[in-house]
């Protein structure tokens, strides 16, 4: 035993200390992230506002308010409307482009360099040029529709079209990033499915039904955890295009988070916003993350 003890003594302390190192910075980006959390939700019992350093404890009073709120329940109608109008149409869209430049040609690989253009540009500054796009004085868009008789379009300054026209700028600018991942599954696809499909006579729609679609799963399970995630949280193009308007048409659990806190100094209120947009993201995250891992795991064979 004596024996023992030495040999450990004489391991040199960077022996030792390597897996605390190893760990360490995974322990501090654990700290990084939890303790933002900690902190909304004690503020979340607090009266806490920008205007004054103190404040008090109040208990369930936010939550209990934020529930009974019409705005709330109106902030999470919109955060839906706009999560499904954006996500689904993006998914379907860049599906379809990358299925249409999978083949490899001169025209595609073109194609495929124009369509990713939007996605250097920042939301806001996309938000700005569809703006100057879809003005009714001199936008390009308004004087394409006047040639079909359609003259001064609401676009986002009436409530009924106000959420189409974000939607469309979203679309606009996400598509590519769908496109993307959909090119790099297909791409990736096995061959030899396809060549027995084809000596078996199998048409276009039953081989993209029974081999594409299941094979391309895990990239659309991805696709769409990063797009709905994303468009569940869009802050930036309805922000730049109308501020939440007209009236609070467009007022998503985001904005109206971000007024009280800041435009109206009240974080206490606040707070509790963001953490119900958090929480269901959280929720709807994991289950699609579950969805693939078990999508890869059947790929496997496990």
């Amino acid at each position: 035993m004596k024996d023992i003890t030495l040999e450990e003594n004489k391991i040199p302390f960077s022996v030792k200390a390597r897996p605390y190192l190893i760990i360490l910075p995974a322990l501090l980006l654990t700290i990084g992230i939890l303790y933002p959390f900690a902190t909304a939700i004690f503020y979340s019992f607090t009266d806490f506002s920008f205007r004054s350093i103190d404040y008090k404890f109040v208990g369930l009073k936010n939550w209990i308010t934020m529930f009974k709120s019409a705005d709330f329940w109106h902030a999470c109608l919109v955060t839906a409307q706009y999560a499904i109008a954006t996500t689904g149409t993006e998914m379907i869209a860049g599906l379809g482009m990358a299925l249409l430049l999978v083949r490899e040609s001169r025209y595609t690989k073109i194609l495929r360099i124009v369509l990713i253009f939007p996605l250097m540009i920042a939301p806001v500054i996309a938000t700005l040029i569809w703006q100057l796009m879809i003005n009714n004085s001199v936008g390009i868009v308004e004087k394409f529709l006047n040639l079909f008789g359609v003259y001064n379009f609401p676009w986002a300054s009436s409530a009924s079209t106000a959420l189409f026209t974000a939607a469309m700028i979203d679309f606009w600018v996400y598509t590519p990033f769908v496109m993307l991942l959909m090119l790099a599954g297909l791409q990736s696809l096995p061959k030899s499915p396809y060549e027995s499909a084809k000596i078996d006579g199998g048409s276009p729609w039953f081989t993209f039904k029974t081999l594409t679609l299941p094979l391309l799963k895990p990239f659309i399970l991805i696709a769409l955890i990063f797009r709905l995630m994303a468009s569940m949280q869009e802050y930036g193009i309805i922000f730049a295009l109308t501020k939440g308007g007209p009236g609070n048409t467009l007022m998503n659990l985001s904005l109206t988070g971000y007024n009280m806190g800041f435009a109206f100094s009240n974080l206490g209120k606040a707070v509790p916003f963001l953490l119900v947009l958090w929480f269901v993201i959280y929720i709807i995250s994991q289950k699609l993350v579950g969805a693939w891992l078990r999508g890869q795991k059947s790929a496997q064979g496990n």
